[in-house]
């Protein structure tokens, strides 16, 4: 059992960060391994693109960083996905402001998944798109960080303040904490700024930076709104392709 604890974290919104979390998710599960996803951003958009209602969930993460609820209870199988998912609703924005008035408050995730974190080879986590307590928990909880970039005008000034963040949680809170590695998404080859970008991340991170790149593809924009992978809303497309490929590379890390 591998246990890896992956933070799929990026400040910026419309990165494709829980476009990458679901099809990891899904990609990892058809490779055999055991997956949970928790989706710790209270727009939900994780436990909507894997076709759950948040407004329907009687229980949620929420739920269970406020000690209302076990875990176990929270945990969703997705079975028609091969793999399970901790889901969140708006609710959760409670657990934001709350969890800051515990003294424990970063270890609060953390303490919760080490209950439960032998029982799978990955729980990756969706975190929100600001560096706020759920973040922080986040990382904390984590031995991992994936980090999604769109080759865009602001991308690098984004990716070295969430390095500086992650630096200083290595210090602070978690000192196992490593970048898995960095993956460009939503790119477009036509595109020069992209091109550009590409090139500058190649040559400042060379050695975190993920060879497959995830393309600007229609599919993985509308398989979210069907509530499904986009490995199982067209599996022959170049984005189902793209995040396997993908899942190829992480699995190559495995120690």
């Amino acid at each position: 059992m591998i246990s890896d604890i992956l933070s799929v974290v990026n400040q910026k919104g419309g990165v494709g960060k829980t476009t990458t979390c679901i099809n990891l998710a899904a990609a990892l599960a058809k490779a055999k391994r055991k997956i949970l996803l928790v989706d710790l951003d209270p727009q939900s958009n994780a436990t909507k693109g894997c076709g759950l209602d948040p407004h329907s969930l009687d229980i949620s993460v929420n739920d269970v960083l406020l000690g209302r609820n076990n875990l176990l209870e929270a945990i969703v199988p997705l079975d028609s996905y091969g793999f399970n998912i901790l889901p969140a609703t708006p609710e959760l924005t409670e657990a934001e402001v709350k969890l800051l008035s515990l003294s424990e408050k970063e270890f609060t995730l953390k303490n919760l998944l080490n209950t439960i974190k032998e029982q799978y080879d990955y729980i990756i986590i969706d975190c929100p798109p600001s560096l706020n307590i759920l973040t922080v928990s986040s990382l904390t909880a984590s031995n991992g960080v994936l980090i999604p970039v769109q080759c865009e005008f602001f991308a690098l000034q984004g990716l070295s303040e969430l390095i500086t963040t992650i630096e200083t949680i290595q210090e602070s809170t978690n000192n196992n904490l490593t970048i898995k590695g960095i993956v460009r998404t939503m790119f477009d080859p036509r595109n020069n700024l992209a091109n550009d970008v590409s090139a500058q991340l190649i040559k400042f991170f060379k050695e975190k930076l993920f060879k497959t790149i995830i393309p600007r593809n229609i599919t993985v924009a509308e398989a979210p709104s069907h509530g499904m992978p986009v490995t199982e809303y067209d599996k022959h497309s170049k984005g189902a392709l793209s995040y396997l490929s993908l899942t190829g590379e992480i699995i190559k890390q495995e120690k």
